[in-house]
Order: C-alpha cells, then structure tokens, then sequence
C-alpha cells in the first residue's frame, strides 16, 4: 500500500512538472528553501507550450488534471502562505472546485440503490445544475405521499469518488512524512497536521447525512436571526450518498449588474454577509467555511444572503472563539498588547518569545489598516506580513483554525467585490463588541461557569473509582503484599486523589465566590 502511494506521488509530480505548475515564483517561505533545487529539476520536463500561459493558470490547470482531491488540497494551501508564500496563495484561492458533470443516466439508479421506494418521490430530474469534484446537483419534484408537491435540489456524489479519495489522501501522508524526515525545517509548518485538516474535511464531505446534519444545526442556530437563509432538508430523502433539500430562488452574489437591476442595496448585502459569518463563527462556534460566490446568493424580495453546500464546516471551541473575537476587537480598537497577549494566551506564540516586540509587530501590521477602505487594503499583502511574523516569533500553525482564516478571507473578499467602499472593522465591530460585552457580563459569567461545573461534575464522579483503587493499594500494602512497583501505584493514586480534591475544592470555591481566575 505504501509502494503505491509513492508511486502516485511521482505520477502528480511529473503532472505539475510538465504542466509547468513548478515555474513559481521565489516567495517560498525559508522552512521551504531545500526544495528549490528539486523545483530546479523538475522544470527541465515541463512542456515548452506551458511557458505561454500565467504561473496561475498553470498550477490550477495541472492541480484539475490531477483530480478532485488535488483540488481540495489546493484550496487548502490557499490558507496557508506559511507553507507555500503569499505568491502562490493568491493564485490557489483563484482555483474554484467546478469539474465536468458525470453521466445523468447514471442518477435515477442511484437513488433508487440509495433511498428505495422513496426515490419514486422524486420526479422530473433536471440535467445537472452544478458540479464539483465530490457531488453534482439536480433540479426535481418532490411529489410525497401525504404532502404537497416541491421543486427540491437532489446532490449526489460521484460513483466511486469515495476510493479515489482515500487513495490519495494516503500519498498526501507520505509526502507529508517525507517532509517532515527530509526537511527538518518544514515540522515547523506541520505538514502531517495540514493533511489531517483535509483528510478530515474530505470524510465529512463524502458523507452526505453529515451535511444534512449541519443544515439542521445551523437552522437552530440562526433561527431568530435575520438577513441569512439556508435551505430546509427533506430527512426522508437522504442517504450517504444522496441529499435532498428545498430549492432557493436567488440572484448569484457575484453576478452585480443582475443585483443592481433588482434594486438589491449592495452594500447593505455586503455588510449582512460579513456580520452573518462572525455571528456564527463567534457567537455559534459553528459557520459554513466555504463562502466562495458560488455558494452565495440574494433574495430577490428581501435582500437576504442565501448559502448552499454545507459540505464543508467549521467548529471552534469557546476558547478559541473568545481568541477570534479578540484578536478582531484588538484591531478594531488598535489595542495591539491584547491581540500579542492573545497569541501567547492560546499557545500560538512560544512563551519564550517577548510580548513587547510582538506587539510591535502586529502594531505594524494593524496600523496601517485602519482610516482605509476595502478597496485599499491587500489582504495577500497583510497576510504576508502576518506569516512573516510566524517565521520571526517561531509562531506554531494552529490547524483548527485553518478553515477559519480560508472562510474569513473568501467571506471579506466576496464582501468587498460588493461594496468596495467597506470598511471591514466597522462593520465587523458591532458583532464582535457585542458579544465581548455579553460575554463580560452576567450572561457570559453563568455560561463560564456552566462549563466549569460540568468539568466539577465529571471529576466527582471519576472520584469514587479513584478512591477505591487507593483503597485496595492500601489494603494490599497492610497485608504486606505490596511490592516496590505496588507502593509507587499506590502513592501515584494518593497524590491523583489529592490533586483532584485540591481541584474540586478550587472549583467548588469557584463557584461560590465568582470570583475571577
């Protein structure tokens, strides 16, 4: 299994070789410069004819070539100029998952294989509508039993995806381990982490009950909001492979003169869509993390932002939420100390690094941002400086946090496409200040501690099993059948069961007192 693995790495080399996707330029980040000489090589087999087109279309053209999965994990180093430069980033956010349809005759069995008698409900298939490297889309009827007829959307993956997935995903982990073994310098950027990230996302895509599951989620989530609709799922008809959902009527986000023309308020739009996405990132800790305009569309009546294809998700804990929320307040304010204190706080800068000249250097990041608009601020150029940063403070990748900065980049740039006059951290801060706010207050503290007397609650109930063990150590050590290895376990569950009545008695103080940590 692992020969074929390298095998199907030198197949995608020599492919991005001669498709001239190795011409880039020389903006790799240093963890990467050992690979320069390979690069070297590898272009003496690129085809002549290449040479004529841009460095960006080349790299899409060869990573389509490739297949699907090489698409996906394009669109993930588009996150990541850490790992590939800025340079290269730029031209992988360009790349966008459209692929050519598979056969329709094939569809009508594989719903029927999928859902059975219900897929008879399903009538008047249109062609398809849409199609990525993992489903296509279709336009039908939905004539049920007791209820009245629908027009719905039906996805359905693509026969035999699932394989082709998994078998290159495990070439991605042998290139990652190469890396890793070969380059030294490159553990920094955590390759094996960045693949999980994908293997991660592409398991959850290729299982379309998941997806059906996240509609649901995030409708209960945003069911007293406005300004955003998602679809509704038709639970009766899906399947692993199969998803069926209403159909939305809507104008696509990105086509602007059609916007205008039915007298949609752009920027209005622009400011929803941007506000939507940090309520649900901050507030929920849930949010769709693939936002490209192709997923995005207006409500003709209401001016609402509608989004599609929940495939791909993204969830951060509280922790990591409160990180975002004031990472974002800290720019806003230009309070550069609680941004630099946040990184350290969270463990994305080493402790042995200094606070001060951090905040230095995110002041010269955050400065000139502020009093400019949308349409003046490169954001290839401020994530530059920021992964700049990472190499000068040994900064540490964050991969849970890798599919929020892709949605926060494709959510600010459709934003700014609409309204180039946006002033990102003016819109941004009525969402992030009202939620520091409430988390500050009464509200916030009752959740905290909510949080802290589950963890009070599990360790009392573990308390019990610990203190029998030590009970049944100490009966042995009495009776005089303890050995040495004996009495080291039963002084390690006496020193357990101290320290986790020393946290208890912490955590019940806690919570008498509300006192802050």
């Amino acid at each position: 299994m692992l020969i074929s693995a390298y095998i199907r790495l030198i197949r995608a080399g020599y492919v991005l070789a001669r498709e001239g996707a190795l011409s880039i330029p020389g903006d790799l980040p240093p963890a990467l410069a050992p690979l320069r000489f390979g690069i070297w090589f590898g272009r003496l087999i690129e085809r002549p004819s290449v040479r004529r087109t841009g460095h960006v279309e080349r790299l899409n053209k060869a990573l389509n070539r490739l297949g699907p999965t090489y698409v996906k994990f394009g669109q993930t180093l588009a996150t990541r100029p850490d790992v590939v430069g800025v340079r290269i980033a730029d031209d992988l956010s360009a790349l966008q998952d459209k692929m050519e349809p598979f056969d329709p005759a094939l569809v009508p069995a594989i719903l029927a294989a999928a859902l059975g008698d219900k897929a008879a409900e399903l009538t008047e298939l249109s062609p398809p509508v849409a199609a990525a490297s993992i489903a296509q889309v279709h336009k039908a009827r939905l004539r049920p039993a007791n209820g009245l007829p629908k027009t719905v959307a039906v996805k359905v993956l693509r026969p035999g995806v699932e394989a082709r997935f998994m078998a290159d995903i495990e070439s991605f982990y042998a290139a990652a381990c190469m890396a890793e073994g070969m380059v030294p310098s490159t553990r920094r950027l955590r390759p094996t982490e960045v693949v999980e990230t994908l293997d991660r996302s592409a398991r959850l895509e290729l299982d379309l009950r998941l997806e059906a599951a996240a509609i649901s989620e995030m409708a209960e989530n945003i069911k007293d909001d406005t300004g955003f609709v998602i679809p509704t799922v038709s639970w009766d008809h899906v399947a692993q492979n199969v998803l069926t959902t209403s159909w939305v009527d809507g104008i696509p986000i990105r086509k602007h003169a059609a916007l205008d023309a039915a007298g949609i308020d752009r920027k209005a739009l622009a400011a929803k869509l941007l506000q939507s996405f940090l309520r649900h990132a901050i507030r929920d800790g849930f949010f769709h993390a693939d936002m490209h305009p192709g997923n995005l569309f207006a409500d003709p009546k209401t001016g609402d932002v509608i989004a599609v294809d929940f495939g791909i998700m993204g969830r951060i804990n509280r922790k990591e939420r409160r990180f975002l929320a004031d990472i974002l307040y800290g720019f806003i304010t230009r309070n550069y100390r609680l941004v630099a204190e946040r990184h350290f706080d969270i463990g994305y800068v080493p402790k042995d690094q200094s606070v001060d000249d951090f905040t230095l250097a995110i002041r010269s990041i955050g400065e000139p941002l502020h009093g400019r608009t949308a349409s003046d601020i490169s954001m290839a150029r401020v994530l530059g400086q920021l992964f700049a940063i990472t190499d000068l403070f040994s900064m540490q990748a964050r991969p849970e946090l890798v599919l929020l900065q892709k949605s926060m980049v494709l959510v600010e740039g459709v934003a700014r496409a609409l309204d180039a006059d946006l002033d990102i951290w003016t819109v941004a801060e009525p969402v992030v200040g009202d939620w520091l706010r409430r988390e500050a207050g009464p509200l916030g503290r009752i959740e905290e501690l909510k949080d802290q007397f589950k963890v009070f609650t599990e360790a009392a109930q573990r308390l019990p099993v610990i203190a029998a063990q030590a009970e049944l150590a100490l009966a042995d050590y009495h009776a005089g059948k303890a050995r040495p290895r004996d009495r080291l376990l039963r002084g390690a569950m006496l020193g357990v069961l101290g320290l986790a009545g020393l946290v208890l008695l912490a955590l019940l103080w806690r919570l008498l007192t509300l006192a802050p940590w």
